[in-house]
């Protein structure tokens, strides 16, 4: 009889490091499902990616103000998937947005001026995406597509999906932070414990730059956090983030961070993201969609809504980690996944 272990992959995907974790018995199939789960997301990155010359995102765009694009049913569902996110943050989550990249350079800490902003905001509108059954077109040239969104957190899900057609039962699926947990952990020492997800720290000590503000133990379901510290620069006193409101051009201020729990990767990382748009009025949406959370408020303040959580204090030892308490089904219509290939 064989023994149980534990195996972890890594690989670098989507701009991000990533890895798999999976406690099983059977090597040889666990490094089959692996293998099949890491080459699920490349697949992903390289149909999706606006980085990539021949992804359909890449040849919608370059149709903008022309003509239509046929795409696949696996695409028209991630574009239902936009619709839907659009329609329920009050045109806040936006794919069309990207094009305001444009004109913030994080790199150099430019604030770019109101006249640069507006003929940007004119290409940003996801009313200006036509659709007609399985082709879509973008009305007016220069508009772009970015699945930025959602696409990493919807290769977590596939990856996710991949694995448990192959009979994997216990594993954490991670990329770049984003996660998805196929059940408690699974070796005889650690069995029917919950993975536990470490929270960085919005503003971390100079002296520890992986601090972590909080520890989440995941057992099955989705995990992703948005926060205002992974791209930006401080010009005068002032934050400015890669996160923008497509309604203004401007970054986000409100939160800090904005961690959130839910049946998949995909259904978490929205709500996050659409937590950071809201502003002040996140924790009510949250709560509208029966979401679980942890977030850090600009001034520091933690607010949580059913989500088990360890806040760490600054000079803080190993917690004990309390066990996970039940999802809340958040209120959104996730893109189908099916067990093995693409939808």
């Amino acid at each position: 009889m064989s023994h149980w272990r534990t195996l972890r992959f890594e690989f670098q995907a989507m701009a991000s490091s990533c890895s798999l974790q999976l406690d099983g018995r059977d090597e040889r199939a666990m490094r089959k499902a692996a293998k099949a789960a890491i080459a699920e997301v490349h697949r992903i990155e390289s149909k999706f990616s606006r980085y990539r010359d021949a992804s359909v995102v890449s040849r919608i765009n370059v149709a903008a103000g022309s003509g239509w694009t046929k795409v696949d049913q696996e695409t028209n569902g991630l574009l239902d998937f936009a619709d839907q996110l659009y329609g329920l943050s009050d045109g806040l989550f936006d794919i069309t947005s990207g094009v305001l990249r444009r004109a913030w350079d994080f790199k150099n800490g430019v604030v770019p001026t109101e006249e640069v902003l507006a003929p940007l905001l004119e290409l940003t509108n996801w009313k200006c995406v036509e659709r007609k059954q399985q082709s879509i077109r973008l009305s007016k040239a220069g508009m772009e597509l970015d699945f930025g969104g959602f696409g990493k957190e919807y290769a977590v899900d596939r990856a996710a999906a991949v694995l448990a057609g192959f009979g994997v039962e216990h594993a954490l699926v991670n990329l770049g932070g984003d996660l998805h947990a196929l059940g408690a952990r699974g070796v005889p020492e650690l069995e029917g414990q919950t993975w536990q997800i470490q929270i960085q720290h919005p503003r971390p000590k100079a002296s520890d730059l992986d601090e972590t503000v909080a520890m989440l133990p995941l057992a099955r379901g989705g995990l992703a956090t948005s926060g205002d510290y992974e791209r930006f620069f401080i010009k005068d006193g002032h934050r400015y983030c890669h996160i923008l409101n497509p309604h203004t051009g401007w970054p986000v201020n409100y939160w800090q961070s904005v961690s959130v729990l839910a049946a998949n990767a995909s259904a978490a990382g929205a709500m996050s993201t659409i937590a950071m748009l809201k502003g002040a009025g996140a924790t009510t949406w949250l709560d509208q969609q029966g979401a679980s959370y942890f977030a850090v408020a600009h001034d520091g303040q933690v607010v949580r809504a059913n989500a088990v959580a360890v806040e760490l204090p600054r000079t803080a030892s190993k917690p004990k980690i309390p066990p996970a308490s039940p999802f809340r089904a958040a209120r959104l219509t996730l893109p189908t996944f099916s067990p093995l290939g693409a939808t």
